[in-house]
C-alpha cells in the first residue's frame, strides 16, 4: 500500500513535470512573438477599463453581481490579485519544474471567488494560453494516434458529466459547489503535500545535492517499471476494437481495447472538469500503472489531451453557461507568463532543495487554507453547529496563511533573480 502510494505520487509529479515543461515553452513563444505581445496589450486595455468603470457597490448581475451566473464580486483589487495569483503559480512551474496550477482554483476561492467561478475560470485561461503559444511540439511525434482519438473521446464524455456535476450541485446550493470542490482539493493537497514533505526531508537530511527538478525525471522512466500485473492483463483482453501503440519501442507494437483507453479518457476528463486543471496529473498513472503504455508516448498525448480537454470543458461546461471570468484568466494569463519566465530564470543561480521545500510549503499552504474553509461551509449548510465568528476565523486563518506562504516564495524567488540579474545576463 505504501509503495503504491509512493509510486502514485512519483507518477503525478513526472506528470506535473512534463505539463510544466510544456507551459514554460508556450510561455517563451508568447513573449518571442511581437505580434503575440501587441495582442496581450490590446486585450489588457478595455479590462483594465472596464475594471475600473464597474468598480463600486452596483453592479451588472452578469458581471459580478450575485444574480444569474456570475456570483463573485469584481473589483479591480480582484483583477489585481489574479495577476498576482498568476505570477506565483508561474513561478512555481517555472522554478521547480512541476505545475502550480493546483493552487490556481483555491487561491481564487480565498480571493472571493465562487468555486464553480473559479474552475471554469481556470480552465478558460489553459485553454488561452494554449491556443496563444503553442508549437507544434516535438513530443506530439510520439503520439499513438488510435491511442489518442480514443482517449480524447472518452475524456470528452468525462468533462461533461464533471461539468453537469458542478452545475447541478451549484443550482443545488452554491455552498454545497464550493464546498465539493474544497473537499476534493482537500484530499489531493494533502496527499501531495505530504509526500512533497517528506520528501524535501529525505533528501535535506540525507545531504544529497539536487537540482530543482530533482525527483522522477518527466518521461517517468522509473515509474516505467511498475508495467506488470493490471496492464498485462488489459492488454490480453481481446475487445474489439483493438488499438495498436509503442510500435517504435516493441517490435510489432502493444495492443490494448479501445474500451480501456476510452474509460480511461473519461476518468481524466471528470477530474479537470471538477478541479479546473489540465488533467496531466491523472493521465501519467493511469497511461503507465493501468494501460501499460510507454512514458515516451505518454508524456506526448498528456499535452495533446490537456489542450482539448481544457478546451472543451471552459467552452461547453463553463463559458456558454456564464461561469468564466474572463477579467480574471487574462490576468492570470499576464502574471503565469512573466512568473514562469523569472521562475526558470532563478533556478540557475539556487539551491534545488530550498524550491522544493518551498514547493511542498505551498502546496500545504492550499491544503490548510481549504481545510479551514470547510467549516464555515459545513455550518452555512446547516451540516455541523458553529458560530459565524468562528467560521469566519477559520476562514482568515486560511486565507492569510496561504497568501503569506505563497507570498514569502514569490519574494523570495524575485528577490533572487534581481540580486542575481548580472550573473544572469551573463549566462545569456
Amino acid at each position: 500500500m505504501k509503495q503504491g502510494l509512493r509510486n502514485l505520487y512519483n507518477s503525478i509529479m513526472a506528470a506535473s513535470m512534463a505539463h510544466a515543461k510544456w507551459d514554460l515553452e508556450v510561455s517563451t513563444n508568447i513573449l518571442q512573438s511581437r505580434k503575440k505581445r501587441w495582442l496581450l496589450a490590446l486585450m489588457s486595455v478595455p479590462i483594465l477599463l472596464g475594471s475600473l468603470a464597474l468598480a463600486g457597490d452596483s453592479l451588472p448581475g452578469m458581471i459580478g453581481g450575485k444574480e444569474a451566473y456570475a456570483p463573485a464580486f469584481y473589483t479591480p483589487f480582484i483583477f489585481g490579485v489574479s495577476i498576482l495569483i498568476g505570477v506565483c503559480a508561474g513561478l512555481i512551474t517555472g522554478c521547480i519544474g512541476a505545475g502550480g496550477g493546483f493552487i490556481i482554483t483555491p487561491a481564487l476561492m480565498s480571493a472571493g471567488i465562487k468555486g464553480i467561478l473559479a474552475v471554469g475560470t481556470d480552465l478558460f485561461h489553459i485553454f488561452a494560453k494554449a491556443i496563444m503559444g503553442t508549437v507544434i511540439h516535438k513530443k506530439l511525434g510520439n503520439v499513438s494516434v488510435p491511442l489518442a482519438i480514443y482517449f480524447l473521446v472518452g475524456s470528452l464524455v468525462g468533462v461533461t458529466g464533471g461539468g453537469v456535476i458542478n452545475r447541478t450541485l451549484y443550482e443545488i446550493n452554491p455552498v454545497l459547489s464550493d464546498t465539493f470542490i474544497s473537499v476534493v482539493y482537500v484530499v489531493l493537497l494533502g496527499f501531495l503535500g505530504i509526500y512533497s514533505l517528506v520528501d524535501f526531508i529525505r533528501l535535506k537530511n540525507s545531504g544529497t545535492e539536487v537540482g530543482a527538478h530533482h525527483g522522477e525525471s518527466p518521461h517517468g522512466e522509473q515509474a516505467a517499471s511498475g508495467k506488470q500485473g493490471l496492464p498485462a492483463r488489459l492488454q490480453a483482453a481481446k475487445i474489439p476494437p483493438l488499438i495498436t501503440f509503442d510500435q517504435d519501442l516493441v517490435p510489432g507494437g502493444k495492443r490494448i481495447p479501445a474500451l480501456f483507453v476510452a474509460g480511461s479518457g473519461a476518468i481524466v476528463g471528470f477530474m479537470a472538469a471538477i478541479m479546473g486543471v489540465g488533467g496531466g496529473f491523472i493521465t501519467f498513472p493511469i497511461f503507465v500503472y493501468v494501460l501499460g503504455v510507454s512514458s515516451f508516448t505518454t508524456v506526448g498525448t498528456d499535452i495533446l489531451q490537456i489542450i482539448f480537454t481544457a478546451g472543451y470543458a471552459a467552452i461547453t461546461q463553463y463559458a456558454i453557461y456564464g461561469f468564466i471570468f474572463y477579467t480574471l484568466a487574462m490576468g492570470m494569463l499576464l502574471g503565469s507568463l512573466i512568473g514562469i519566465q523569472l521562475g526558470a530564470l532563478t533556478t540557475k543561480v539556487v539551491q534545488g532543495i530550498y524550491i522544493r521545500g518551498f514547493y511542498a510549503t505551498a502546496i500545504m499552504a492550499g491544503f490548510v487554507n481549504r481545510l479551514f474553509a470547510l467549516p464555515g461551509k459545513l455550518a452555512e449548510m446547516k451540516i455541523i453547529s458553529l458560530s459565524s465568528s468562528v467560521s469566519a476565523v477559520l476562514t482568515s486563518i486560511g486565507n492569510w496563511t496561504f497568501f503569506i506562504v505563497v507570498g514569502i516564495f514569490a519574494f523570495w524567488v524575485i528577490s533572487k533573480f534581481f540580486t542575481n540579474i548580472k550573473l544572469l545576463r551573463g549566462e545569456a
